[in-house]
Parts: structure tokens; sequence; C-alpha cells
């Protein structure tokens, strides 16, 4: 599974990417991590509201920070 965080590194994305983590340990999903700071990467995607959530290519939740219990129904755990 492929996950990015997508943000310009404020307190609500580095929230975002600290929770997304947790709820790949707790569950024990085989993810790879990325967070994406560079804004012509993250306007490539579309996205016009960080901070910003993807999974495998699809984008499923922007501006605005998700906890824990929010990501893992997402990560489908």
């Amino acid at each position: 599974m492929n996950i990015k965080v997508l943000g310009g590194g404020c307190s609500k994305c580095e929230a975002l990417l600290a929770n997304t983590k947790k709820a790949a340990a707790e569950r024990g999903v085989d993810a790879e991590i990325e967070y994406i700071t560079d804004f012509s990467v993250i306007a490539g995607y579309g996205i016009m509201s960080t901070p910003a959530l993807m999974i495998d290519g699809k984008v499923v939740s922007s501006g605005r920070v998700l906890n824990e219990k929010q990501i893992g129904k997402l990560l489908g755990h």
C-alpha cells in the first residue's frame, strides 16, 4: 500500500502525518508512507487544500486533519 501525506509542513500537516503513521502501525498495515511538501507536486495531484491524504493514488481526504480511527477505516482495517 502506498500512502502519501501532502502539505506544506504546517502543524496540521505534521499532525496528519503522525496520525497516519500511528494508524498504519497499530493496524499492522504494510505501507510506504511518503510526506510530500513540494507545492508543484501537490498541485499536480489536483489538490488545492492541504493537508491531504492519498491512498494508492486516490485522494481520500483534503483540507482537514483526520484522526487515527478515521484513517484506519480508510486503510480498510
